[in-house]
């Protein structure tokens, strides 16, 4: 069979040929709350695991639980294939083959958790919001954001890796509950 990976449950994960019975809610909260968004260029760490609790705390506000637990997963594929900067992702050749290992593993993960596999559009909508505030907040970026859209009123503080993992799962509890 194709190569496997050791997660943090202690199964074996095949990232490029992924199985639904293979992904695990701890696995990707524990990965998630470790990777650090901007490719660790940041001023104070920032874990995909905010990020993540973060999409879905602002689209419960607009949607129902369903699409906010989307948001809540939109990158769980990066617990298995890490993330990677814009530019490697985007890339002729490399940057092809890493997005449909990220789409296959996006599929296995909505197969998992039993969502469309359509990613909603005010997930995407919230994850740039997420990307230019986080970027505003802990790059010290000034000047226009990426994105045409309106940040978040707060500063975003970043947590450690330990709570980023709890408040990961505690939002899957309460959007699954």
């Amino acid at each position: 069979g194709k190569a496997t990976i050791r997660v943090f449950s202690g199964r074996y994960v095949h990232p490029l040929d992924p199985r639904p019975d293979e992904i695990d809610i701890v696995d990707i909260a524990h990965a998630l709350s470790n990777q650090c968004r901007f490719s660790g260029h940041v001023r104070d760490f920032l874990s995909v695991a905010q990020h993540s609790v973060y999409v879905a705390e602002q689209i419960i506000k607009h949607d129902e639980p369903r699409v906010a637990l989307w948001g809540l997963l939109h990158d769980a594929s990066e617990a298995y294939l890490v993330d990677l900067p814009k530019p490697l992702k985007m890339a002729p050749g490399f940057g092809e083959f890493y997005r449909r290992a990220e789409a296959d593993l996006m599929v296995a993960i909505c197969c998992k958790f039993s969502l469309p596999l359509e990613e909603p559009e005010i997930v995407r909508h919230f994850d740039k919001v997420l990307v230019c505030t986080e970027a505003r907040d802990l790059m010290g970026r000034v000047g226009p954001p990426w994105y045409d859209v309106e940040m978040l009123p707060f500063t975003i503080q970043s947590w450690t890796p330990k709570d980023a993992e709890f408040m990961f799962l505690d939002a899957f509890k309460r959007l699954t509950a």
